[in-house]
């Protein structure tokens, strides 16, 4: 945890070893990324610095919240990192965080982290606000489960 009051963040050991966490943290999200019954469908991945990430998370009752940015590091088997700031275009698109998503050997299995650094304060009080804690430990948690499933 970081003392930076920009910066939100969720942690957790998964039993698993990092090459089958990483490979369920970047090539099956739609399996964990938003909070159940919420569903996720990637629309494009372009994993390289610059490159395009978008996708759409889809409500229980027919909501539907499009999200787009670009990532600007994938370490591959370790970390990516993604912003809002800007779309696939480089249009600036109202920024509120730059997201990391990142793995680390821990003893005989990983630790996953993930991250949210915010422009202000304010803007990391309302993520807290929106449920972050909850929301992303739950995501954080179905990551968990997928991984440690198949032993």
């Amino acid at each position: 945890m970081s003392d930076d009051p920009t910066e939100l963040s969720v942690t957790r050991f998964i039993a698993a070893p990092p090459a089958k966490v990483w490979d369920a943290l970047a090539n099956r999200q739609e399996e964990w990324w938003c909070p159940r019954p919420w569903k996720t469908t990637i629309d494009v991945q372009e994993r390289h610095p610059g490159g395009r990430c978008e996708m759409t998370m889809h409500g229980p009752d027919g909501e539907v919240a499009p999200q787009a940015g670009i990532y600007l590091a994938y370490d591959e088997g370790r970390r990516f990192v993604t912003t809002d700031a800007v779309d696939g275009d480089f249009r600036p698109s109202g920024p509120f965080m730059v997201g990391i998503w990142e793995i680390a050997p821990e003893g005989d299995g990983t630790r996953y982290t993930a991250t949210a650094r915010h422009w202000s304060e304010e803007s990391a009080r309302q993520h807290e606000e929106m449920g972050f804690t909850e929301g992303w430990g739950i995501c954080a948690e179905q990551l968990k489960a997928l991984c440690e499933a198949d032993g």
